[in-house]
């Protein structure tokens, strides 16, 4: 198992009444690649504006590239209704891409924000990483039956 990882952190300069403020991004985001599977683990929040966008900006540029994606949610303390229409967004580039795109290791909150969204009928949840990396070998091996 090929296991690089590639930190993708922004930070962000916003003018506020003609100062520059340093501002970090709440949600940092690591690549990693399981074989032919690319994984991008958040840590943090996906909520609206800089950190939602953030999300889409790298899994764009992944789905050029990959066509099996895994967004590790573990690290993910929160997420409001930005986050959640930006994975319906995801979804949909990662279809037109013919790509599978599947999420992981959701922690309650984030679960029952999926479910009750009903997000979870349109994008693959797992319980754990490990779970979504053998949904994939799993899937190899049916398409050789």
């Amino acid at each position: 198992m090929d296991t690089n990882w590639q930190i993708w952190e922004q930070p962000q300069r916003l003018a506020v009444f003609g100062q520059h403020k340093e501002s970090q991004l709440k949600l940092s985001l690591e690549t990693r690649n399981s074989g032919d599977v690319i994984i991008v683990h958040c840590q943090g929040r996906i909520v609206y504006r800089d950190e939602a966008a953030a999300l889409s900006r790298l899994v764009g540029e992944v789905l050029q590239h990959a066509s099996k994606l895994v967004l590790d949610l573990s690290g993910v303390s929160s997420m409001d209704s930005a986050g959640i229409g930006e994975l319906a967004l995801l979804q949909t580039w990662a279809q037109e891409k013919n790509a599978s795109l599947k999420c992981a290791g959701a922690n309650t909150l984030v679960r029952t924000l999926l479910d009750l969204t009903n997000l979870d009928s349109v994008v693959e949840v797992h319980p754990s990483l490990d779970s979504a990396l053998e949904s994939f070998r799993e899937e190899r091996v049916c398409a050789d039956c």
